[in-house]
């Protein structure tokens, strides 16, 4: 979504970084490109003033001027104030004291309100809450069905008593012969949340109408069930795809409708992102939500920090963490961490374990994308193929279960079989069981503390006779006779002191008679000479 933007932004600090000290000059140049590069992410015009004028404003400022770096003081003064325009913190929903909760999603037909109630519901369902979804959307056609589908795939409980606008087809051209209209939005939601008390549901999601555009009548049966039905949070939901039009829209939602929070959705298309960046700013409601794909599970809590980060390039390693916590079962987790210390196998039943918990994270791209620096990479990202693991993944789902715990077993006829049984070619397999066992190398050299091999700066760049101790230099003769003198004798003694063996201080290697022999073994004295 902000690639546009990241790029042009890292691009500008790039240029900075190679200054010790940073002109008026220079700062005005840096500003002026973060303004064309917020204007052409579509950023509203009136965002795009506020936000360069604290930048400036905090470059000329003595934080920059006294700085050691001051190309790193300007990006943290930009991401300051991106975190600031995003919203400053995350906001999280705020719960009923007493249950049910209701949550009403408010906005323009198309924007992914329906959807994102399925989202919604499921994210809730996750933190321990029992959600309903209610269909209160009677005027779009087939918008009821949807949101029963949408709920089926969360494992969320719908409830419509209507069937709401049902477009008639012809059975033999297939042609839309009419819609029939039933029901009342208002008395839905309300009777939603009565079958939520009665029921005892935690929190009840009110998916509403909405339109092509902003009209009066949309505007009216939204404030109606705000009234009927006095929701404690209310979403409004945003393409983030929308562009300019984001402000507009917002502002009229926001004095129709008196929303609490906004929810962002297809923050994973490919335009410019510009609404993300003006929503929160021009009507003073958080963003608290971010779809991100097209699945139940893409959906994420908004966090400014994290985003900006992404914005600047700098990643987003704690929502990675996140992520992997919810996908990595802790019992698997600490059966590798066992089977890692005591240097077993890692065999292919274990690589199956972790590809299916790397899938529950997402999309390998999305991953990656939130390491620091990747935005450099974008395009090894963009050529990056996913279909390849599902590949691998049926190579392994082709061997036996004798096979995938001894891979050194597959011969031949073996791998000819595993790859007619996965549609691959033979040397696909080949490949794919020489690479797992450099993995399986590498894994032990860990294991014993060796390093990666040939990473030398991860230890394993030393090889097996380990890297040899720098000579030492010889310490040069003072040219006092008397001081020489001294130092001759400090060294004799030196060396007829304490050796690795244990002899002890002050006797000679050669002389063994101060040795006491009455622990060692029967006749070893003539070894010491006694």
């Amino acid at each position: 979504m902000f690639n546009s933007l990241s790029d042009r932004l890292t691009a500008t600090f790039k240029n900075l970084r190679t200054k010790g000290r940073l002109s008026e000059s220079d700062v005005n140049k840096t500003v002026r490109d973060i303004r064309l590069a917020l204007l052409d992410a579509d950023v509203a015009l009136p965002v795009v003033k506020e936000f360069t004028s604290a930048v400036r404003e905090r470059a000329l400022g003595a934080e920059v001027s006294g700085a050691l770096n001051p190309a790193q003081q300007v990006v943290k003064i930009v991401n300051d104030e991106l975190v600031s325009i995003l919203g400053g913190e995350t906001r999280k929903l705020r719960l009923a004291k007493n249950p049910p909760t209701v949550i009403m999603l408010a906005g323009l037909q198309g924007s992914g309100k329906t959807t994102l109630a399925g989202k919604l519901g499921k994210f809730l369902k996750d933190q321990g809450q029992t959600p309903l979804l209610v269909a209160a959307d009677l005027q779009r056609p087939n918008a009821v069905t949807q949101l029963e589908v949408v709920g089926q795939r969360a494992g969320v409980p719908v409830f419509a008593p209507e069937r709401g606008n049902i477009a008639g087809h012809d059975a033999v051209t297939g042609a839309i012969e009419g819609t029939r209209s039933f029901g009342d939005p208002v008395a839905v939601a309300e009777a939603g949340i009565q079958e939520a008390c009665n029921k005892l549901y935690s929190v009840v999601i009110v998916d509403t109408a909405g339109r092509l555009a902003v009209d009066e009548n949309l505007m009216q049966q939204a404030a109606d069930i705000r009234a009927a039905i006095q929701p404690d949070e209310v979403l409004f939901v945003i393409d983030a795809m929308i562009g300019q039009a984001a402000v507009d829209t917002a502002e009229a939602f926001l004095h129709g409708v008196d929303f609490t929070g906004v929810v962002l959705s297809k923050l994973d298309g490919d335009a410019r992102g510009g609404a993300a960046l003006s929503v929160a700013s021009v009507t003073g409601r958080p963003i608290m939500f971010a779809s991100t794909g097209e699945g139940v599970k893409d959906f994420e809590v908004f966090h400014p920090d994290r985003m900006a980060s992404r914005i600047l390039d700098m990643g987003d390693v704690l929502t990675l963490i996140e992520q992997a916590e919810k996908a990595f079962d802790q019992r698997h987790v600490q059966e590798m961490e066992r089977k890692f210390l005591a240097q077993e196998d890692f065999t292919f039943d274990d690589f199956l374990q972790q590809m299916a918990a790397i899938k529950k994270m997402g999309s390998l791209k999305s991953m990656l994308g939130m390491m620091p620096g990747m935005g450099q990479m974008r395009a090894q990202l963009d050529a990056l193929d996913e279909r390849e693991f599902d590949r691998v993944e049926a190579m392994v789902q082709s061997m036996t279960p004798f096979e995938r715990t001894h891979p050194k077993q597959i011969n031949g006829s073996r791998r000819a079989r595993i790859a007619k049984g996965s549609g691959v070619t033979a040397s696909e397999v080949n490949a794919l069981l020489e690479r797992f066992g450099e993995a399986q190398k590498m894994m032990k050299s860990l294991a014993r503390g060796g390093g990666i091999p040939g990473m030398p700066g991860l230890g394993g760049g030393a090889g097996k006779k380990g890297r040899q101790p720098a000579p030492q230099r010889k310490k040069s003769k003072s040219g006092n006779p008397a001081k020489r003198a001294a130092e001759a004798r400090e060294s004799a003694a030196k060396g007829s002191g304490g050796s690795a063996f244990g002899t002890p201080s002050g006797t000679s290697r050669l002389d063994a008679s101060a040795l006491d022999t009455s622990q060692l073994p029967p006749g070893f004295e003539k070894f010491l000479g006694k």
